[in-house]
């Protein structure tokens, strides 16, 4: 498969690159950057240093199978507006801008969604906070158990916020510090709400508090709603839901960040107290909440097995 990146010197593009780079079905043609036209991609992205001889460019053309638009929230619409040539390719836009499937984009989430994937042409890459949240929902709203309010406290890495700097994403603010951001009002519910709507044909309050860390990569999310069954039963649920998903998996203990950091995967575990199911997803948000997932979109949409390119091994301790 050739691949063009657009607005690859981002997080996420470095992610890509990290990827793609030692994918065996992939061949990177370009990795477009206007700010970094010309140098190597390893002085941006210094941890693929020996691993590549890419350079940024400027170049823009459609002799690619695939891109993917890694620019900010707001600049996919504005690139595919300007060049509408692009539409001809197999696109995965990792922005929101198409997250509500409109103009014939189909939302990226594998585990709702696999065939529908598999037929577009056309992927919207969940959000990070989202991917994890709908993760944690899915087996409940599925079997149509969620009836009242959902809650949420979830916390995320630095790299949440993207590369720019900005007040709460310097060091000395952010080390050995926490805060909440968006409370009740993250852009994630949108998507969130439209997942959960699929099954349920109604969307129940989710109320979402986030929480930046002090860490650079992951997020826990910890979910939790009411419940009438058993641990047993709950757990019964998420293994069946998910034992077709080979990047999902339920754990019968607590999990932690650093079991999936460098990962596609999503751990969860789970609880059951005094009538409420707690439910815990930890994810990369990076990977299985960015780039991991993107590159999991493209190897359905040309036919390959989901996990291709995706082996990667957490940092561990």
């Amino acid at each position: 498969m050739k691949i063009g990146i657009i607005g690859g010197a981002g997080y996420t593009g470095g992610e890509l690159l990290r990827i793609l780079i030692h994918h065996p079905e992939a061949e990177i043609v370009y990795v477009n950057s206007k700010s970094q036209a010309g140098k190597p991609v390893y002085n941006t992205h210094t941890d693929l240093l020996g691993d590549t001889d890419l350079r940024f460019s400027d170049d823009l053309h459609t002799n690619v199978d695939v891109i993917f638009l890694c620019s900010g929230h707001g600049e996919s619409k504005k690139f595919l507006a300007a060049n509408p040539e692009f539409k001809s390719v197999k696109i995965v836009d990792l922005s929101t801008d198409y997250r509500d499937q409109s103009e014939g984009f189909v939302y990226g989430l594998a585990e709702l969604q696999r065939d529908k994937i598999r037929q577009a042409n056309h992927i919207a890459n969940p959000g990070c906070f989202a991917t994890s949240i709908e993760l944690a929902l899915l087996p409940l709203a599925q079997a149509g158990l969620i009836h009242d309010d959902v809650h949420v406290s979830a916390v995320t890495g630095s790299t949440g916020a993207g590369q720019s700097l900005s007040p709460t994403g310097h060091f000395s603010w952010r080390s050995n510090n926490i805060s909440i951001y968006k409370a009740f009002t993250h852009q994630h519910l949108t998507e969130i709400g439209m997942v959960i709507s699929s099954f349920q044909g109604t969307n129940p309050t989710v109320n979402f508090i986030p929480y930046r860390g002090t860490f650079t990569r992951g997020i826990m999310a910890n979910v939790y709603t009411k419940f009438s069954g058993t641990l047993a039963e709950a757990t019964e649920l998420y293994k069946n839901y998910y034992q077709s998903h080979p990047f999902t998996h339920v754990s019968d203990v607590a999990v932690d960040v650093k079991q999936v950091v460098n990962t596609n995967k999503c751990l969860i575990s789970l609880e059951v107290h005094d009538g409420n199911l707690l439910i815990t997803s930890i994810i990369d948000n990076l990977t299985k909440g960015a780039s991991g997932q993107a590159v999991q979109n493209m190897n359905l949409m040309f036919g390959l097995d989901e996990k291709t390119g995706l082996g990667l091994k957490s940092v561990g301790m």
